[in-house]
């Protein structure tokens, strides 16, 4: 220790200046990146020595070869790390290749973003929104938006997957280390000083032939002028007729006329019209009159219906359910092709909202009316079940291209309109009476029920409180299941109306097959509505005892388990 006290000391002073230069050399910093060399190669790991640290960092050689750096992992070769930890708890020094590499690679990104300079790169995957770019000097990744891959939209771009091209950096965040950038923007700029020479040649009022239909967008539809110029045409600029799509009126890849409305050539883009090309139809939208039949041409199919032409610039809405009388949900493309002249009636001019409505079944005969005509409602015909569904069928009346509706519950007049709809299936021919015709709502309602003779005739002849005798069909908790002599109704007495006294009001007093009487306790014939009571049967017998041998209070004078006993004697007293 001396030594390092005596600094008059020649030997001292030497040491002291040998330990200076090699310490001015030698900066070693967590964070920072080092330069290791290769001095040693296993399996596994290289060893790495750098001036200055106690111990040889170790790189995974994998890690290696996943940067691509496989042939630079050589005994005296350099790679560039990241020094993470000088000792770790391991008393280990930790460093990472890929991480410096990442480093490098911003700082490359940031150079190129603050000159505005392109860099270059290669599309490695898709992603939502868009694409991953390797950038290609330092492999950083980036993301490509989709509405950035190019100038007009691509529908594949395998062909350009993985191919070395150019690309302009737009946004860089420093903070959490994303970059943004556009291939879109190194092809407009190439196409830039061409673009402005295109549209010198157009200006306002000149006439466009044959510009092809290129794409759609909510706002208007994009046409492509002679493979050099892409033009807008707006949605109000489409038709005089209000359309909500460009896709109603125009196809992919047709050709139209158009009127050069504007030019900017500051932004270079050129506007355009279709409807300018000809005079507004509805400056003499007088001349067509409400319920008449016209000539219209079909330009457009849609599932929802078909848009028609009643003279150029003037379009409208043939909708499916205007198409036929009979048939439900059907397709304009199956009836119709594009430049089909078909007849149409008017059916709504409205001139504020710049709309006219049409209908091609009313130029038909109404089926329905026909119908109305041919099988007034009563009249009972043949039919063929053609349809079903879990609460009704559809049948079809002899000759006639309608389907009837018919309800499960006009099947039968019992209660199991559902079980009794099982027993059909498509093709039985049944008889059936019509039951109601609306013709404005297209609907024919039929019923087989009402062609047979109706089991509650029965109680035709009969009223409230009499006595009847009925069959005890079968039994359960909430009560009895009967059925009225001579009578193909069934009904239910609730166990609540078995009898008087409670202990009585068991259903297992009966097992089925029984007869027995009962009164009617409601009827509403309007209303097909009978409620069978056995207790209001005592009831009524009780009322009448009493009434004949005195009072209910009186209890001395008529004990109730005597009254059959005195009921005998007055009989025998009468004879």
């Amino acid at each position: 220790m001396e030594i390092y006290k005596d600094l008059s000391n020649p030997a001292s002073q030497e040491f002291e200046k040998l330990l200076n230069s090699q310490l001015s050399k030698i900066q070693i910093e967590e964070g920072k990146i080092i330069n290791g060399k290769i001095n040693k190669i296993t399996e596994k790991f290289v060893f790495l020595f750098v001036d200055g640290l106690k111990s040889e960092p170790v790189v995974d050689i994998n890690e290696l070869k996943s940067m691509g750096l496989s042939e630079k992992i050589k005994i005296g070769e350099t790679i560039p790390v990241l020094l993470e930890k000088i000792e770790d708890k391991n008393g280990e020094v930790l460093v990472s290749a890929s991480k410096a590499q990442k480093i490098k690679g911003w700082d490359k990104l940031v150079e190129a973003y603050e000159k505005n300079e392109p860099i270059m790169g290669k599309i490695t995957s898709k992603c939502k929104g868009g694409c991953i770019v390797e950038h290609i000097d330092t492999g950083s990744l980036m993301f490509l938006p989709g509405s950035q891959i190019s100038d007009k939209p691509l529908k594949d771009i395998n062909h350009l997957m993985n191919e070395p091209q150019k690309f302009a950096l737009i946004k860089l965040d420093k903070v959490r280390g994303n970059a943004c950038v556009s291939r879109r923007e190194i092809i407009s700029s190439y196409k830039k000083e061409d673009k402005a020479k295109i549209i010198e040649k157009y200006k306002v009022g000149d006439i466009i032939k044959g510009a092809e239909v290129k794409g759609y967008s909510t706002f208007g539809c994009f046409f492509n002028v002679n493979n050099e110029l892409d033009v807008l045409v707006h949605l109000q600029e489409i038709s005089y007729s209000r359309i909500s799509h460009p896709e109603e009126v125009f196809n992919i890849g047709e050709k139209h006329d158009l009127k050069v409305i504007t030019v900017d050539k500051e932004k270079l883009q050129v506007g355009c019209s279709v409807k300018q090309l000809s005079p507004d139809p509805f400056e003499h939208i007088e001349n067509y009159e409400l319920n008449k039949i016209y000539k219209v041409k079909v330009v457009k199919l849609m599932d929802f219906g078909a848009f028609c032409e009643l003279e150029p610039g003037l379009t409208t809405l043939l909708h499916s359910s205007e198409l036929s009388w009979s048939k439900k949900n059907i397709s304009a493309k199956k009836m119709f092709k594009v430049g089909d002249e078909i007849s149409c009636v008017i059916t709504e001019i409205d001139k504020d909202k710049r709309r006219v409505a049409i209908s091609h079944r009313l130029t038909q005969e109404n089926p329905f009316e026909i119908f109305k005509e041919k099988y007034p409602v009563g009249t009972i015909v043949d039919s063929e079940v053609v349809n079903k569904n879990e609460y009704s069928l559809f049948v079809k009346v002899e000759n006639v291209d309608l389907d009837a509706f018919l309800h499960c519950n006009d099947l039968t007049y019992s209660n199991n309109g559902e079980e009794e709809l099982t027993k059909y299936k498509k093709g039985d021919k049944i008889k059936v009476k019509v039951l109601e015709i609306k013709s404005s709502e297209q609907k024919i309602r039929v019923g087989y029920r009402q062609t047979q003779k109706d089991p509650f005739d029965f109680f035709n002849d009969k009223e409230k409180n009499q006595t009847i005798t009925v069959k005890v069909i079968s039994t359960d908790n909430k009560g009895l299941k009967v059925r009225p002599d001579n009578c193909e109704m069934d009904f239910q007495i609730k166990k609540s109306e078995i009898a008087i006294n409670a202990s009585d009001a068991r259903p297992s007093r009966w097992t089925g097959g029984e007869k027995v009487d009962v009164a009617i306790k409601e009827l509403q014939k309007d209303k097909r509505k009978v409620v069978l009571s056995i207790k209001l049967l005592e009831e009524l017998d009780r009322e009448a005892a009493l009434k004949a041998y005195g009072s209910e209070a009186s209890g001395k004078n008529l004990p109730f388990s005597s009254l059959s006993e005195d009921l005998k004697k007055k009989e025998d007293n009468k004879k």
